[in-house]
């Protein structure tokens, strides 16, 4: 904790409560990430990148995030700032980057929540809490008058959570090359398969279905009796899902193991004897397979 906490009752006690309500900083990522995907809005657009966006909408991204932690957190309203934390009136600012925020002058003098993500092939997301005294400012000469945090009132943050990883976005992990294979295919379904067969051991949200299915009700292009489980059996090739059962093959094969509406799929090759990496599939032994490995039909997954 910074100086500044230290004589800040006010900033201890916000610190406090967040350490609190959001321990490992897993809710508020979650936030930013579903954020993150509903400015993009996949489904719709095909979009999976920042740099995919109109200025607009990147400008409309801090709203959004101050109204999702809102929702999500269920903070009370400030009086004259965004949100009441604690008993104490907190501003929210978001940028891209670190160092980027605009502080309004109506924010001057207050505490704010301070927060950056990138979005990128390794995602890193940090917030933290600030006073924004006139001394930690450079004061804006713009026609809004809103003002940046100098070099010492970057170094005066009490970072809550600082460069901890965003969920990932799968597109944004994958070669351009692949994505663009993926995504030149001619409907939806082999939109899907093409997704689950290049992207093996990677967690693949639910918006990142949606934006490779561009259709709705996307995820039945994932299941089984039509969709991805039942196209991709042939090549060796399982999905598995958020499910109790499936995390548990997930972790014997040790595979990436699927979040809330993630999947993740690998492609398994039959073994004769247990041990590390293997997994009893359907009455029979399975591990992730290599390049040497001769593909056979995937198993059956367990029942949900």
């Amino acid at each position: 904790m910074s100086s500044q906490a230290v004589n800040d009752p006010e900033l201890e006690k916000t610190v406090a409560e967040f350490h609190a309500i959001d321990p490992g900083g897993t809710r508020t990522a979650r936030v930013l990430r579903d954020t993150l995907d509903q400015l993009y809005d996949g489904q719709r657009t095909g979009r999976y990148a920042w740099n995919q966006l109109f200025k607009t909408e990147k400008t409309h991204c801090g709203t959004l995030v101050e109204i999702n932690l809102h929702r999500e957190f269920k903070f009370e309203d400030g009086e004259s700032m965004d949100y009441k934390i604690a008993g104490v009136d907190v501003d929210c600012k978001y940028s891209q980057r670190i160092g980027g925020w605009m502080i309004p002058p109506e924010a001057i003098g207050h505490l704010c929540l301070v927060i950056s993500a990138e979005d990128t092939k390794d995602p890193k997301w940090s917030m933290g809490l600030v006073r924004t005294t006139p001394s930690l400012l450079n004061l804006g000469n713009n026609r809004d008058r809103k003002a940046t945090l100098n070099e010492e009132g970057r170094n005066t943050i009490t970072w809550l959570f600082k460069e901890m990883p965003l969920p990932p976005n799968a597109l944004l992990q994958l070669d351009v090359k692949a994505v663009d294979r993926i995504m030149s295919m001619t409907s939806g379904q082999k939109r899907v398969n093409e997704l689950f067969r290049t992207a093996l051991a990677m967690r693949i949200s639910r918006a990142v279905v949606a934006t490779v299915a561009q259709q709705d009700d996307y995820m039945k292009r994932v299941r089984s009796n039509g969709g991805a489980r039942t196209c991709l059996k042939a090549e060796g090739i399982i999905i598995l899902g958020q499910y109790k059962s499936h995390a548990a093959v997930a972790r014997a094969l040790g595979a990436p193991e699927p979040g809330p509406g993630e999947s993740v799929s690998v492609r398994v090759a039959l073994v004769k004897a247990s041990g590390d990496g293997v997994a009893r599939i359907d009455g029979r032994l399975w591990k992730i397979a290599d390049a040497s490995d001769p593909v056979v039909a995937a198993p059956n997954l367990p029942r949900i």
